[in-house]
């Protein structure tokens, strides 16, 4: 007798852990006997004998979609189907349907996303019973979990309702126990166990609600789409930062050779018209003025004793873009008084821009990151109202506007001035200092007209042309211009050069001229 008795206590112990394994069968037609037993990895096991009435049918629908609040849907999945008795089971993708014939039957199934996790707690949730179509006369359900519930809620009525169970409670064995009598059509009993933390993982699954609140509600996704922005902001900042302190450093010049081989060389081939541009980002009627004097020592046009401008040699292939237009602009015709073209406000064509970015100068970056990020965020405000109306994660449309509105704002405080374009600047710094250096009686006097002639509109241009004209004509021997009538001296020169300068000013309203030691703020080209 003690033997058996030994025998026999590990058997009511296992048959209290695990009270599922055993299922009480309903004692009343039309009712319902539910055993939950959640497993270690979270899943839930549910067990259903179902009594119905003979010659009758009973069916239940078991959503698998569910509101969980805060604009949000809890999804479930339902696997593992096996039915004793007289019943049939069909699976669609938003619920899972029972129909009962007349008897008892026996329904078993295991449910993945009922195990939510809060403050540290797990919650099991779970419909213990819902969705019948016919009125349940009892519902007794018991529920088993690797640990005893911290805490147990229990409502019964049409969903949403939180009208508490009559009988809901943990026996002294840790078995949790429900009973609702009466269950009306529509209505439900909800089960939810708070568990002690870690006892089991979360396998909630929470998606937006159907609706338009919850296409923006913020979930996982979400926030991670959001974190990657905050993420790319801060390195784009960053970049924009180096970049712009890079392009407002100072200048360092670079030693230059003014002529090479008997012929006048500028850096990279840079033309005055370019020096304002390189050096402030800007262009005014000293570039204008600069290039004009540049179109004359190089034989283009020439200017007679009065100060009259005229076409000497038709532009041809040596002439860049903006050189031609500037050519055409200020001498439209054969010649061209200082008068007709102080008249004339003729402006610094666009070319010019478009020339120091073919040259790899400037860069159009800017502008076209702009374009770029006004476009994403369209494309980001569409793509939000899409997903507000289909599969939601609306937030996401947000997160992409978002970014294209940061490119599109941030580009504009990004440098046009290339790594090339700031060589180039430290070179025409070395270009300045070479003008300044510049001994008259140290050139050979075979080169001494040449250097003048070529170095002028670079001295103009970097503010210094009435020092340079000063030094040659105060050379040993008077200074001929060959592109000034017929010979003239450096002073002439100088005054033509000052007059010049005025009529173009005249016709674009004022003008700043450039000097290597203003680096200035570099606007977007």
């Amino acid at each position: 007798m003690k033997f058996a008795a030994l025998l026999a206590v590990p058997v009511l112990l296992w048959s209290v852990a695990t009270p599922a394994a055993a299922q009480d069968l309903p004692t009343l037609p039309q009712s319902v006997e539910v055993a939950l037993k959640v497993q270690r990895d979270g899943s839930l096991s549910v067990t259903e004998a179902v009594s119905v009435p003979s010659g009758t049918t009973m069916s239940r629908a078991i959503p698998l979609r569910a509101g969980a609040g805060n604009d949000r849907d809890r999804v479930l999945s339902v696997r593992d189907v096996r039915i004793e008795g007289a019943a049939t089971a069909a699976t669609g993708s938003d619920q899972v349907s029972f129909d009962f014939r007349g008897g008892t039957s026996i329904v078993r199934y295991t449910v993945d996303g009922v195990v939510g996790h809060s403050l540290g707690v797990e919650n099991v949730t779970w419909d213990v019973a819902g969705g019948w179509d016919t009125r349940i006369e009892l519902v007794r359900a018991t529920f088993a979990g690797p640990a005893v519930p911290d805490a147990l809620t229990c409502l019964s009525g049409p969903p949403g309702s939180t009208t508490r169970c009559g009988a809901a409670q943990i026996d002294h064995s840790g078995l949790t126990r429900v009973s609702v009598a009466k269950l009306a059509v529509g209505s439900r009993v909800q089960l939810t166990a708070e568990l002690p933390g870690g006892t089991v993982p979360a396998t909630e699954r929470l998606v937006p609600a159907d609706t338009v609140a919850g296409a923006f509600a913020a979930t996982a996704p979400v926030w991670w789409a959001w974190l990657a922005l905050v993420v790319l902001l801060c390195v784009g900042a960053a970049t924009v930062l180096v970049l712009r302190r890079r392009d407002a450093r100072a200048g360092r010049p670079v030693a230059v050779q003014l002529m090479i081989d008997g012929q006048f060389s500028s850096p990279d081939g840079v033309l005055p018209g370019h020096i304002g541009m390189l050096l402030t980002g800007r262009t005014d009627s000293v570039d204008l003025t600069a290039t004009v004097l540049d179109l004359c020592v190089r034989n283009y046009l020439w200017v007679s004793d009065d100060w009259v401008l005229l076409r000497r040699n038709p532009p041809d292939a040596q002439l860049g873009t903006f050189e031609r237009a500037v050519y055409e602009a200020v001498v439209p015709g054969e010649s061209v008084t200082l008068s007709t073209l102080r008249e004339a406000r003729v402006r610094v064509p666009s070319a010019l821009s478009a020339d120091v970015v073919r040259r790899r100068w400037f860069s159009r970056r800017a502008e076209r990151l702009s374009l770029i990020g006004a476009r994403v965020c369209v494309y980001g405000a569409l793509l939000t109202v899409l997903l507000a109306f289909t599969v939601g994660y609306a937030q996401l449309g947000l997160v992409l506007a978002g970014a294209g509105a940061a490119v599109a704002i941030g580009a504009r405080w990004l440098p046009a001035r290339t790594s090339t374009g700031l060589e180039l600047r430290d070179r025409l710094l070395g270009l300045h200092s070479e003008l300044l250096a510049t001994k008259p009686a140290e050139v050979a006097t075979a080169e001494r007209e040449v250097l003048f002639s070529r170095g002028l509109p670079y001295a103009y241009a970097l503010a210094d042309a009435d020092a340079w004209i000063e030094k040659f004509a105060n050379g040993s021997r008077s200074l001929s211009a060959y592109w000034y009538g017929t010979s003239a001296e450096g002073a002439l020169a100088s005054e033509f050069a000052a007059a010049l300068g005025a009529a173009l000013t005249g016709a674009r309203g004022g003008a700043t001229r450039v000097r290597p030691e203003e680096p200035g703020t570099v606007p977007s080209a």
